[in-house]
């Protein structure tokens, strides 16, 4: 059976947990052959490689275990996709990193200006580098989709969050001016702002369980935002439907931040 989104490739940046894992089993369901790019030590490569093994079409789905953050990486990763792909092109370039620091801005071992560079950088700016790295070698498609993920630290202060609070603000204006100078070349570009979600990454946040317990309390829905409600959206935009969708700061949390 013809899926929706069969012939299409998407390209998923920190691809094995969280929200790009999710992601990656929701559009693998719909047909998306998957380039899928992320970081594991040799102690979880296993478990991390039999999580892929659970998405459809596994064997057709290119994985790379290697630092997407790493300028002096790129090209050789650039290189792998290449040959992946066959001539194709990249439909959807989602951007899922998390590589922060959560160091608080005080105390014996506060946050340094080398801390919020490697964060902005990570989280942020490279958004735009693997962008203009996939343009230049002209393997993006035309249409095609860039989603990035966000979160309500963009302008709420939290204890150990200005780093990555700094790198959200910087991949939201990228994000913005990305939207304003891609579309001529068919590309949209646009973020969702999760709501909390009991990630991996979240879990690194310093009283996780009190932000958890508070997001609980006020989310209209009663519940927390789940890895496949964020999935869900990424799948939507990438629908012919979303095409006039650009520059958009996309809130998936039942309502949590209005309150």
């Amino acid at each position: 059976m013809v899926k929706d989104l069969d012939g299409k490739v998407g390209l998923i940046l920190g691809g094995s947990s969280g929200l790009g894992f999710a992601s990656a089993q929701k559009l693998a369901a719909h047909g998306m052959r998957l380039i899928i790019v992320y970081r594991a030590s040799r102690i979880q490569v296993n478990t991390i490689q039999a999580r892929f093994d659970t998405l459809e079409h596994a064997a057709q789905h290119l994985y790379i275990n290697a630092d997407a953050t790493s300028s002096i990486k790129l090209p050789s990763i650039i290189e792998q996709v290449t040959a992946f792909l066959d001539k194709r092109k990249i439909y959807l370039l989602l951007h899922s990193i998390s590589k922060g620091n959560l160091k608080p801005m005080t105390g014996d071992n506060p946050l340094n200006v080398g801390d919020f560079e490697q964060t902005v950088h990570s989280m942020g700016i490279s958004l735009y580098e693997w962008s203009q790295a996939l343009i230049s070698k002209e393997l993006i498609a035309n249409p095609a989709r860039i989603i990035s993920f966000t979160s309500e630290g963009n302008q709420r202060p939290m204890p150990g969050y200005a780093a990555v609070s700094a790198a959200k603000a910087t991949l939201e204006a990228i994000t913005r001016n990305m939207a304003l100078e891609f579309a001529r070349h068919g590309i949209t570009t646009n973020c969702i702002q999760a709501g909390v979600t009991d990630t991996e990454s979240l879990q690194r946040i310093p009283n996780y369980e009190q932000l958890k317990a508070h997001s609980l309390e006020r989310n209209p829905m009663n519940r927390l935002t789940q890895p496949e409600d964020v999935a869900n959206v990424v799948y939507v935009l990438c629908r012919p439907e979303s095409d006039f969708i650009n520059g958009t700061i996309i809130k998936v949390d039942g309502g949590e931040s209005l309150i």
